[in-house]
């Protein structure tokens, strides 16, 4: 949606480019990530490294 709206001001670009961003990282799963989130996908790496 980012690319296909002209915005009125910048304020309301920086809150529809974070909006997408929250969704595309922490809503929208990754095929190439195993169905995961990139949040969630980090998160498991994340422990994986710590347990290490």
């Amino acid at each position: 949606e980012v690319y296909l709206k002209a915005y009125d001001t910048v304020k309301q670009a920086k809150q529809s480019i974070a909006e997408y961003l929250d969704f595309y990282n922490m809503i929208r799963p990754h095929s190439s990530l195993n169905k995961a989130t990139p949040n969630e996908f980090y998160d498991q790496h994340l422990l994986k490294v710590m347990a290490a």
